[in-house]
């Protein structure tokens, strides 16, 4: 039996049961902005674009043999790789790009590049894990030891180079400060593309931008470059309207499931999320290889944020902990001890790890990670229990004891492991023994989140009654203002970024499958909530930008 045949809303605008006047909270979640649109919408752009495919194959060739010319200049093949990955066609040439850079890497010391150049070869090779040293921009300083130079795109290199800063880099520090100043200086006089390239850049740096959608935004301004290489524009255009039939296609495969389970309906109270769920999945990674992952993990979010809303706005205490305690048995046996209404949420958990678990969780012989993605669920699970007794008790936990219950009902912590799991790059155990440790990587990616998401969601939280965030505990802590605690988050975020970066450019054979996952899914968050809560409010900027990714094609 579902719950939505005995529930009413009452006057309040809570939720109570007619047979036995419970009265539940209720967080007002607007319903999907979709529908069912993608349910029913597929692409027809290889159906209405003959020999395109022929066309897409002899356009990468080209692109190919661009990147591997060894009669190309220098900064003219820096400028080229950038463009490639700025376009999102890099997963084509992975093995190319590594050695070209490595090339680059290996002679940077004798090569004597401009700022601009300079700059993107920083950020280039440290995105690819290069170890390169910031003194680099030393010699950019003059007489006054201050930055200098009068040309807009080498203040935009510079301050792009920038981000991927570590702890105590003092000279990027600098950088980053005189290069934002001097481009917003800037910004009215440029002319398009340019303008908008500065502009982007300064709302969303584009090391923290989710590739996708930097790849959706880059490839009209690449268009416009009087500079540009035609091949590779077209090459890109089409790559991108390729790639989104596919993801198209997963998305209705996955609205499918969600509309059989009926959550939206059976679960009202609850956030009906599943194309925001897979366009965040999407955010982490987007190649083709990674289809099965990403159709799994947007059922992972979708289910994770149904349990999230039951124990934040409607389950009372002793219905989530019998939830909890099923959770924990993980045993269909255990579905008669929970309240009816949690039941196709239980149901809906324990089928999906079971129809991935021999061709995803299972795959290439190592089935010792089916006991890793059971186990970060029940953790999570774990850590939404924890969050309910704050509530129901009345209890406001420390600010330090708060935040190590966050790091994991950030929910970070548990993408990161099944994103290494399900992406299948890797091949020890100690790989997952040592993320569910919650290592420094793993760490740094759950404050942001947790810190990102506070800020943004905690005035909304207090209106349904809740009054535990980090905001809040930090200002009952350390006697500070609402402001100031805000101001504190954001510093800490800034610190966690460069330890993130210093984490993920400091890697071996165990711990570099968690780079990608870690950085890419704090990229996800950075979008995600950079105007506010994109996920549980996707009415606005949320929806603009599905809509660019996965419902328009870009023009041929």
């Amino acid at each position: 039996m579902s719950v939505s045949p005995r529930l009413k809303r009452v006057s309040s605008g809570k939720f109570a049961f007619t047979s036995d006047a419970v009265t539940r909270r209720d967080a007002n979640y607007h319903p999907t902005v979709w529908g069912d649109y993608f349910l029913n919408h597929s692409s027809k752009f290889l159906e209405t674009n003959e020999n395109i495919r022929e066309e897409h194959e002899r356009l990468g060739l080209e692109a190919r043999s661009l990147l591997v010319d060894e009669k190309m200049d220098h900064p003219n093949k820096i400028q080229l790789i950038d463009d490639i990955i700025r376009l999102g066609v890099d997963y084509h040439f992975e093995s190319e790009i590594n050695a070209e850079l490595k090339k680059l890497h290996d002679d940077h010391d004798h090569l004597d590049f401009d700022l601009r150049t300079t700059s993107t070869l920083f950020r280039l090779l440290r995105a690819h894990g290069f170890q390169v040293s910031s003194d680099v921009f030393t010699k950019f300083k003059n007489a006054n030891g201050e930055f200098e130079s009068d040309d807009a795109r080498s203040w935009w290199s510079l301050y792009e180079a920038t981000h991927p800063r570590t702890p105590e880099e003092s000279i990027l520090e600098e950088a980053l400060k005189i290069s934002r100043e001097k481009l917003e200086a800037l910004l009215p006089q440029l002319s398009f593309p340019l303008s908008d390239c500065v502009r982007h850049a300064l709302h969303i740096p584009y090391y923290r931008n989710v590739p996708r959608l930097v790849a959706r935004q880059y490839i009209p301004l690449y268009d416009a470059e009087a500079t540009k290489i035609e091949s590779l524009a077209r090459f890109a255009k089409i790559d991108f309207n390729m790639l989104q039939a596919l993801h198209q296609s997963e998305l209705k495969e996955v609205s499918r499931w969600w509309k059989d389970f009926d959550f939206a309906t059976k679960l009202p109270y609850a956030r009906d999320r599943i194309s925001e769920g897979y366009y965040w999945i999407m955010g982490a990674h987007h190649e083709p290889k990674f289809s099965l992952s990403r159709k799994f993990l947007t059922k992972i979010i979708g289910i994770t944020s149904l349990i999230d809303d039951t124990y934040d706005v409607y389950g009372n205490l002793e219905e989530v902990t019998k939830f909890t305690e099923a959770v924990e048995r993980w045993d269909m046996e255990a579905l008669n001890d929970i309240p009816q209404y949690m039941q196709v949420i239980y149901t809906g958990l324990l089928g999906m790890y079971e129809e991935f678990k021999d061709d995803l969780i299972n795959a290439g012989g190592r089935d010792f990670a089916l006991y890793y993605a059971i186990e970060v669920m029940k953790e999570i699970v774990r850590s939404y229990q924890k969050e309910a007794e704050f509530f129901h008790t009345g209890y406001t936990p420390g600010f330090d004891e708060y935040m190590e219950n966050s790091i994991i009902s950030g929910g970070y912590k548990m993408f990161i492991i099944l994103e290494v799991i399900t992406r299948g790059e890797y091949s020890l155990k100690e790989t997952l023994d040592w993320a569910l440790t919650v290592p420094e990587m793993v760490k740094s990616s759950s404050l942001i989140a947790r810190f990102v998401d506070d800020i943004q969601t905690y005035k909304a939280e207090e209106e349904r009654g809740e009054d535990v965030s980090a905001v809040r505990c930090y200002m009952k802590e350390y006697g500070v203002s609402e402001e100031e605690a805000c101001k504190k988050m954001r510093e800490m975020i800034e610190i966690e970024w460069k330890k993130l970066n210093k984490e993920t450019q400091e890697t071996d054979e165990v711990t570099a499958p968690a780079v990608l996952p870690s950085l890419n899914f704090t990229r996800v968050l950075e979008v995600m909530y950079d105007e506010g809560d994109g996920y549980s409010n996707s009415q606005g900027v949320t929806k603009d930008r599905i809509t660019a990714l996965l419902q328009n094609p870009i023009d041929l």
